[in-house]
């Protein structure tokens, strides 16, 4: 294993730790996969494993031995591949063979439902297989049958496997849930509908307005970045999309080639949660960066979605991609701010230019009014600030 590698390594395991950090996972579950990566990165160094072969089945299987004493080590480092297939820094996440989490028939029908019927992602349907081992463990040493499940089961079950996790992994793992009840009950499995009875936790007396960026913090993110890499031209063009446009990171990674009118400076949002399709004008600045990325780093490739990794083969990246190096970015420049920020920080400004409650709602591709609304509670804490010295 050459320098090369154990840098190239080591760089990959301190990112992916900082993502876990960033995305609010909870101390319990940083502490075990800083453990068992650290590990891995020993077992690679002492057994000379070159960067191609660090993430193949054999591997696995070598690393699964060593570490036997290691709770979980073999689904943290398939969880490490995963990022970095989505990353564009491997070209395959590793794929744990399937009869090492055999599940019951029914929920290996549901995982070849969503990969063949739904087209979901191999990353989406190891994530579901995920949560669908756990929750056939708990129904077994419970002696509950598939048939008689009922949502107290569920919330049970919840409670105690969703402890390590932050809120957003929480939901996650929750959605696809109900996504498996709702399969099952569309399969006669069980009788009554009972997954839009699975709801997350309500919260009381928490008002949290939409955090975002004062002038001076938006100075100092603009003035750090530099255009040196591929990656970051890629990234500065993602991140003027979200601060200009006000851009979901979702909406950002749907965008295709056909959207872009370089010549009228127009952008279609195509798909939007309020299902009303939108055509944006471009700034000059932020059509200059989409055509330098387009133009000078994008890989060529027959997808026609304009972001795409940099690793061969060449794919389109996903939500997370480009959340997490909008993120990188902003905390390379001392800013403990994530990608939403920016969006929230475009609604600041469409309040300060005068703009109506109902048109931002419609530029934001609000849903609903009361989503927009929250940004006229960040307004008046502003004019408090200024008139009345008082902090925010």
């Amino acid at each position: 294993m050459g320098n090369v590698d154990i840098t190239r390594l080591t760089k990959a395991i301190v990112d992916y730790l900082g993502w876990l950090n960033s995305t609010g996972n909870s101390i319990r579950l940083r502490e075990r996969y800083d453990q068992i990566l650290i590990e891995f990165l020993i077992f690679a160094l002492r057994k000379e494993i070159v960067w191609e072969n660090m993430f193949s089945l054999d591997t696995l299987r070598m690393f699964g031995k060593h570490s036997a004493g290691l709770t979980g080590a073999i689904d943290v480092l398939t969880g490490f591949s995963g990022y970095l297939y989505e990353e564009g820094t491997i070209p395959e996440p590793l794929e744990v063979p399937d009869n090492r989490v055999l599940l019951p028939d029914i929920c290996e029908k549901y995982l070849l439902y969503l990969q063949q019927g739904k087209a979901v992602s191999k990353i989406l349907v190891r994530s579901s297989r995920r949560v669908l081992a756990p929750l056939n463990e708990y129904l077994e040493q419970h002696n509950i049958d598939l048939t008689n499940l009922n949502i107290q089961h569920i919330d049970d079950f919840l409670a105690e496997f969703n402890k390590p996790f932050c809120k957003v992994t929480r939901g996650i793992y929750r959605s696809q849930i109900r996504s498996f009840l709702k399969y099952l009950h569309d399969e006669k499995v069980i009788k009554r509908a009972i997954a839009h009875l699975l709801v997350g936790p309500r919260t009381f007396g928490e008002p949290k307005p939409p955090r975002f960026l004062r002038p001076e913090e938006l100075k100092k993110l603009f003035g750090s970045i530099t255009l040196d890499a591929p990656v970051k031209i890629r990234t500065y063009a993602m991140l003027l999309l979200s601060y200009s446009l006000g851009l979901r990171p979702i909406e950002i990674k749907r965008i295709i080639l056909n959207d872009i009118s370089f010549q009228r400076a127009e952008l279609a949002i195509t798909i939007r949660k309020t299902n009303n399709p939108v055509v944006l004008p471009l700034p000059e600045k932020t059509l200059k960066a989409i055509a330098a990325y387009v133009y000078k780093v994008r890989p060529k490739s027959p997808y026609r979605e304009l972001f795409l990794t940099f690793h061969k083969p060449y794919r389109p990246v996903c939500t997370t991609v480009v959340s997490h190096h909008i993120s990188k970015t902003m905390k390379a420049a001392g800013l403990s701010a994530s990608a939403y920020w920016l969006r929230h920080t475009y609604a600041q400004s469409l309040l300060r230019m005068g703009h109506s409650i109902y048109d931002i709602k419609e530029m934001m591709g609000h849903q609903s009014i009361r989503s927009t609304q929250r940004y006229l509670h960040v307004n008046i804490e502003q004019m408090r600030k200024v008139l009345f010295d008082e902090t925010l």
